[in-house]
């Protein structure tokens, strides 16, 4: 861990926190038919970040002091998070929630630690789909769903 690095990491982590607390009250507060709003989420994930940001800040505090440590950074990984995060962003909408969710989440848990492809497929499988089905379906919040096509949704 470098503990500048997570110093600002934290600050910048909690600007946006902030942003999104802010910007969430922008949003209209109720939906049809519902009585969570779609200003609900963005507030909770902002207040979440707040959170762990301060969290984060304060743990800095704590770190031991060595000298002469270094981290060597994987900018290899960083760049495959990376594209498949710009990837998932750019093809939610044609290729569909479960499709993309799935291939992305497949691509991160890979990049992160190699091998249980089986057990990596599993989860990126059961995931996407349970979350599609439990906004879609349960919810009644309509989630990109060019997926259809699969037979399962």
């Amino acid at each position: 861990m470098n503990k500048t690095f997570d110093r600002y990491a934290g600050i910048v982590f909690l600007a946006i926190g902030a942003f999104f607390i802010i910007e969430s009250h922008r949003i209209s507060a109720n939906a049809y038919g519902s009585s969570v709003g779609p200003n609900v989420f963005p507030f909770g994930l902002g207040i979440l970040l707040g959170l762990l940001s301060i969290r984060l800040i304060y743990e800095t505090f704590k770190y031991q002091q060595t000298e002469n440590q270094k981290e060597k950074l994987d900018y290899k990984r960083f760049a495959i998070i990376l594209v498949a995060s710009v990837l998932y962003a750019l093809l939610l909408e044609d290729a569909g929630y479960v499709v993309t969710t799935f291939l992305f989440l497949l691509i991160g848990f890979q990049t992160m630690q190699r091998g249980k492809i089986f057990v990596t497929l599993i989860i990126s499988l059961s995931f996407s789909v349970g979350v599609f089905l439990l906004f879609d379906k349960l919810l009644n919040v309509p989630l990109p769903s060019s997926a259809s096509w699969l037979g399962i949704l």
